[in-house]
């Protein structure tokens, strides 16, 4: 993408208006709410702004003074949702961290992340727009980045000796392994959801235990792994 592209691109997502009074923050929560649950209802595909409107009972033309369309609603949510990811994780952060097991450090980080998880709304075909709408690329570039990059700090807290681009590259498995499996966690029943749980927790132990002190992994060079 051009750099002339990226502020026309960006203002084409932005909101009409940043809300200010109470009721028009109001106004917009309901919007991203009511779009998270149309599109656990009938998809990314069949998502369209006269239907958001018709569900919030207000015109089109009233939907867009908050935003002037689809993509950009779907914007809006994502980074509802990474803020709350990024506040899951610093809160992970605060943790004693040198001092945890790592066993006990896995299940604090699933755990907190399910619960992001669970909380959004249309969050399967969410991610599915952030990975194949072009305008939503970045999101998903951003997502990626602000976990893995929590991970390989939380990594070296943890007392892993493995150099940066090994670090990296676990913080990329973990972030994989547990993305795919927690958006089958939050469509499972409990007892499911419980086993698939306890599956994932302890295929990243043995991935990370087994890598942790690993200080010349080979093939790998001086090159930081994508």
């Amino acid at each position: 993408m051009s750099n002339t592209e990226q502020p026309k691109r960006k203002s084409q997502l932005s909101p009409r208006r940043e809300p200010i009074q109470a009721r028009a923050r109001a106004r917009s929560r309901q919007i991203l709410d009511v779009t998270g649950r149309l599109l656990e209802e009938v998809g990314l595909d069949d998502l369209t702004t006269i239907l958001i409107a018709r569900k919030l009972d207000i015109s089109v033309g009233s939907l867009y003074h908050y935003f002037p369309n689809k993509h950009a609603i779907l914007y809006a949510m994502g980074e509802q949702w990474l803020a709350s990811i990024s506040g899951a994780m610093a809160e992970l952060a605060e943790l004693d961290l040198e001092d945890m097991a790592l066993e006990n450090f896995i299940d604090e980080f699933i755990g907190r992340l399910l619960t992001v998880y669970r909380e959004q709304r249309g969050l399967l075909p969410l991610v599915q727009a952030m990975w194949g709408i072009p305008e939503l690329h970045e999101l998903d570039e951003s997502h990626d980045e602000l976990v893995i990059g929590h991970l390989v700090e939380m990594f070296r807290r943890l007392g892993f000796s493995c150099p940066p681009n090994e670090l990296n590259r676990l913080g990329r498995l973990t972030l994989e392994s547990c993305h795919a499996l927690l958006l089958v966690m939050v469509n499972q029943a409990e007892r499911r959801a419980q086993r698939t749980r306890e599956d994932l927790q302890q295929m990243l132990f043995t991935l990370l235990d087994g890598r942790r002190n690993d200080t010349s992994p080979e093939g790998l060079g001086d090159v930081e792994a994508p």
